[in-house]
């Protein structure tokens, strides 16, 4: 899919400048989940991109990957998966802790959502720095499991965050 057929998606993220600290220029998803057709496009351009891969499971980081991946999840007819910040999943996990440019994060996944078996993709909203992205797939190699993919819907492209990522293919339907 060429990027002048997704410029109409591209136009509808918002640019919310100096957010969330000074000198950061914030690409906001919302406008495309609040409009029923665009985020119908959203997840068919990602259906298109990601069905190819034969996941069993959707994986979706906190918390607009929630929103899209578990919508992705059901069009695509496998299961979904959150990936939570720490302390917020109620049975036993699985947790990796990143730095960060200001700290230290945590994340968690239930212990018995996947299987050494399974083929998953790791869906976000936005690859930027990809640390988050590379911790969620250090949870998946503690597991045992198959990362087939990454799904985006923006990839900041200025900021590197693939290389991060491996040679694990990666899938962006909007570039900055």
């Amino acid at each position: 899919m060429s990027n002048t057929t997704l410029q109409h998606l591209s136009d509808a993220v918002r640019n919310i400048p100096d957010y969330p600290k000074p000198g950061i220029l914030f690409k906001d998803v919302t406008p495309l989940m609040k409009d029923p057709a665009l985020f119908s496009e959203v997840l068919d351009q990602l259906v298109e991109r990601l069905k190819p891969y034969h996941a069993d499971y959707i994986l979706g980081v906190e918390a607009r990957g929630f929103i899209f991946g578990a919508a992705l999840a059901d069009r695509l007819k496998i299961g979904f998966i959150p990936i939570r910040k720490k302390g917020k999943l109620p049975a036993e996990t699985y947790a990796y802790s990143y730095a960060l440019e200001y700290g230290i994060d945590t994340i968690e996944i239930h212990q018995d959502a996947i299987e050494a078996h399974h083929r998953v993709i790791i869906l976000d909203d936005l690859l930027a720095t990809g640390g988050t992205a590379a911790a969620t797939a250090e949870l998946v190699k503690q597991i045992g499991a198959e990362l087939v993919a990454y799904g985006f819907v923006i990839e900041l492209d200025f900021l590197n965050g693939r290389q991060l990522l491996g040679d694990v293919p990666i899938e962006s339907l909007l570039h900055y």
